[in-house]
């Protein structure tokens, strides 16, 4: 209403409302007020609009200077004047705007998109810098340092996820005999999944076991998984995230005040976990948890199409190394069941050279005609190359046999045998 903001009154939302209005004074202190400039600062402290100001008048190039600026406008390093001048030219000139156009395709080959996402190695080398500051009371085993890794890289992933990236489909892959099998579950289910698993590394080490009565005389990890999710009364939900990270917490503290390093008989790291049908020593085991954890942290990544890099070299390397030393284990149990070539009597002790390329690569000799072998480089009778990554979605049944390698050179039976028990490596 007109009279409501009169002399006298404030109205907090006019700033000006306090101030008489002097519109219809003229002369004496009105005129001088007028004359009194008003900061820029003050108009725009209080809203009030700027002054109108004029557009400069557009630039009038030659078509030969419009031309020699396109190079300057694909950087962007046109004045504002310059840039609305050379793009009015664009919408009128062809062979300039074809130009302009492969001008800008260069350019974005000069400065690729960068991802705004963190190094994945960024974290290692602030723990590194750190500790090589202060080295820690309580050291860490650097055969745990993977499992550690990949569960934080994971939490990371997992920390911004709503509703509908927990309820995500997600397939579970892995080879069977010679077949791939799947299964389908949800991002909750993934991480329910790595909780019942890594539980037993939990109990090895004398902690609360998660899969409950459930899984309580289960070792085998399909069928942890899948008494743990049958004994859930609803579906698992984000309310997964919490005991799963607390429960590798608790592994990394336990065997880190465990205080050994695992490399003697009776180390901390030579503590058996069983698998069920097979068992591998602790430190072993804390390797194969860092790989099935990267595995499946790239299995969610997918299902909500997000990026997701592979581990840092060396820990890779840790992952393949452990693949190749339970090669030969697997391979045997495949020859028994009759999946894979026997034994023949031409070359005893034959060996397979498996040479994995890339970061965190190396080359392994793998005995082929015994479980408890040793690889000998004068008894080689093939020779394998792939790529590290490549050999890890191998051995986690994500990659057919007949896919994953590089180069072949020399008996292709030992080689078919030796990839497809590489896949055999995989499970739930």
């Amino acid at each position: 209403m007109s009279g409501a903001g009169g002399p006298g009154r404030h109205d907090p939302y006019d700033p000006f409302g306090d101030e008489p209005d002097r519109s219809g004074e003229t002369g004496g202190a009105a005129d001088a007020a007028a004359r009194i400039p008003t900061p820029r600062s003050s108009v725009e402290d209080t809203g009030a609009p700027l002054p109108d100001v004029p557009a400069p008048a557009p630039l009038v190039l030659e078509h030969r200077v419009l031309k020699s600026l396109l190079g300057a406008w694909a950087l962007a390093a046109c004045s504002p004047e310059e840039t609305v001048a050379v793009e009015d030219h664009l919408d009128e000139c062809g062979t300039c705007a074809e130009e302009a156009l492969r001008l800008r395709d260069a350019v974005g080959l000069l400065h690729p998109e960068e991802t705004l996402d963190l190094d994945p190695l960024l974290r290692a080398r602030v723990l590194e810098g750190c500790l090589t500051r202060r080295p820690p009371r309580v050291p860490v085993p650097a055969w745990t340092t993977p499992y550690d890794a990949e569960t934080a890289r994971l939490d990371a992933l997992l920390q911004d996820f709503g509703d509908p990236e927990w309820h995500a489909p997600v397939r579970l892959r892995w080879y069977e005999g010679n077949e791939q099998v799947s299964r389908r579950t949800t991002v909750a289910g993934v991480i329910a999944h790595l909780t019942c698993v890594d539980g037993l590394v939990a109990r090895s080490l004398g902690l609360d076991d998660p899969a409950g009565p459930a899984g309580r005389d289960r070792l085998a990890p399909l069928e942890r998984t899948e008494a743990y999710w049958r004994a859930s009364y609803f579906p698992p939900t984000r309310a997964v995230r919490a005991p799963w990270r607390d429960q590798t917490h608790a592994v990394i503290r336990t065997v880190s005040f465990a205080g050994e390093d695992g490399s003697g008989a009776g180390g901390t790291g030579q503590l058996p976990v069983s698998y069920g049908d097979f068992a591998l020593p602790l430190r072993d085991a804390m390797v194969d948890r860092a790989f099935e954890c990267w595995v499946h942290a790239g299995d969610i990544a997918e299902a909500v199409d997000y990026p997701y890099a592979a581990p840092s070299p060396r820990h890779l390397n840790r992952m393949i190394d452990l693949a190749a030393r339970m090669l030969p284990v697997s391979l045997a149990g495949r020859r028994q069941a009759g999946l894979a070539a026997p034994v023949g009597d031409e070359v005893p002790g034959r060996s397979l050279r498996l040479e994995v390329e890339g970061a965190g690569g190396g080359e392994w000799l793998i005995a082929l005609d015994s479980a408890t072998g040793v690889g000998s480089a004068e008894r080689e009778v093939a020779h394998v190359a792939l790529d590290g990554v490549e050999f890890c979605r191998l051995a986690a049944g994500h990659v057919s046999p007949e896919e994953a390698a590089a180069g072949q050179l020399g008996d292709r039976t030992a080689i078919r045998d030796v990839l497809r028990a590489t896949a055999s490596l995989s499970r739930m």
